[in-house]
């Protein structure tokens, strides 16, 4: 675990990829005047909390920033473009908010130079001495905010009560462009979504969480878990009622908003302003009842994969055997285990020596999180191009500790 301070720079979620408005955002160049909406603009700094003090009617508007001394600092934003100077007007206000440095104008700057929804997570956690927070409330704040933006991803890719392994790779990549801000105290965070990409996440995850808080109520009202079972097409499901429990326990409460980027509109029937979701500690029985409960009715998938066998196991010379298989085609996993009878395993064995995936029917089993395949038949090999076939070859013979127990499978 490491200490952040509280001012630190945006930095991508669980990616390697700086986002497009990371320079904006740490102090470099603002967005050229031109391509700057004044409405946008407006828009925006009355979210982070800028106050309008006056101005010309129908030409400028005076904002001060928020917190005490924001008298000092003022920017003068046109109405439009209608007016010579707006221009310049926009570029001083620009250059203001680049040389500002606090997170009002960091996160006004980061939404003009990417068009971003904007997520929101407070979380009221006990404080100790002269506002104190537990050393682990930001860690557990940022871990429970992304496992719900990884829900959200999720359901976006299909819809599942559970999903296990499936899609998890996906699901993750989308969420390399998303930035977050500090999490001071652990109390607040803000993610920045682009519209592009990244819209359908935003607007699945709050559809999803307006669903989740739903269904609880019902549960409160009747004590029946039904409304969970609706809720799966809105985008609800075991990872994000876990995520919900990770982000609510040890806390007194918590509260998420999606808020839509001003320059992209409000998606289709989505609510605006959107008002946040709580969620309290009264709920959490709940929420880890359908946790359980989304885990245990998810059922099996007949599938039909194609894979490349990677791993080889049996007790002995003879007899049924275990594979591991990378999956190319056919489940949205990235590996399954399965076992074979002998003949089956002495196929996949002749098809790892000579470089060649497999092609088999099963069910892939949501117990164990769709990592284990049931039921394998019609094990045969695949025909593959020449290039393809090299790499497979190229990778059995990076992985010499498997050859033994595939030549094993001839005798």
């Amino acid at each position: 675990m490491t200490h952040r301070p509280i001012d630190e720079p945006l930095r991508p979620v669980g990616a390697v990829r700086a986002h497009p408005a990371d320079a904006a955002a740490l102090g470099a160049q603002p967005p050229e005047p031109a391509q700057v909406d004044p409405a946008v603009l407006s828009a925006l700094l009355d979210r982070h909390g800028w106050q309008r003090r006056g101005g010309a009617t129908g030409r400028y508007a005076r904002w001060t920033p928020p917190g005490p001394g924001s008298g000092r600092t003022s920017l003068l934003v046109p109405e439009s473009r209608a007016f010579p100077d707006s221009d310049d007007l926009l570029g001083e206000a620009l250059v203001a908010l680049s040389r500002s440095g606090t997170p009002a104008a960091r996160e006004v700057l980061v939404g003009l130079t990417v068009p971003s929804d904007e997520i929101r997570w407070w979380r009221d956690v006990p404080t100790g001495p002269a506002g104190a927070a537990p050393w682990t409330a930001e860690e557990q704040l940022r871990n429970a905010a992304r496992q719900l933006l990884l829900a959200g991803a999720l359901a976006v890719r299909g819809r599942a009560g559970y999903y296990g392994a499936r899609h998890r790779r996906p699901a993750a990549a989308a969420l390399g462009n998303v930035m977050v801000g500090p999490a001071p105290g652990g109390r607040q965070l803000t993610a920045f979504v682009p519209v592009t990409p990244g819209r359908p996440l935003a607007v699945r995850l709050h559809q999803a969480l307006y669903a989740a808080r739903e269904a609880i109520d019902y549960q409160r009202a009747t004590g029946g878990m039904d409304a969970f079972d609706g809720a799966v097409e809105a985008g609800v499901s075991h990872e994000l009622t876990e995520a919900l429990v990770a982000l609510v326990r040890g806390s007194q409460g918590a509260r998420i908003a999606v808020e839509w980027a001003p320059a992209a509109g409000v998606p289709e029937g989505c609510a605006t302003p959107a008002e946040p979701v709580e969620f309290s500690p009264g709920d959490l029985s709940v929420l880890r009842e359908a946790s359980a409960r989304y885990r245990r009715v998810e059922p099996s998938v007949p599938v039909r994969l194609t894979g490349t066998v990677v791993r080889l196991r049996r007790s002995g010379p003879r007899g049924e055997g275990t594979v591991r298989l990378r999956v190319i085609a056919g489940a949205e996993v990235p590996h399954v285990r399965l076992t074979l009878d002998e003949e089956a395993y002495r196929i996949a064995g002749h098809a790892h020596l000579v470089g060649l995936p497999i092609r088999v029917h099963g069910r892939l089993e949501s117990r164990g999180g769709f990592r284990r395949l049931t039921g394998a038949s019609g094990v045969a090999p695949v025909q593959v191009d020449e290039a393809e076939r090299d790499r497979l070859m190229k990778s059995l013979q990076e992985n010499l500790d498997f050859l033994e127990e595939a030549c094993g499978a001839e005798d």
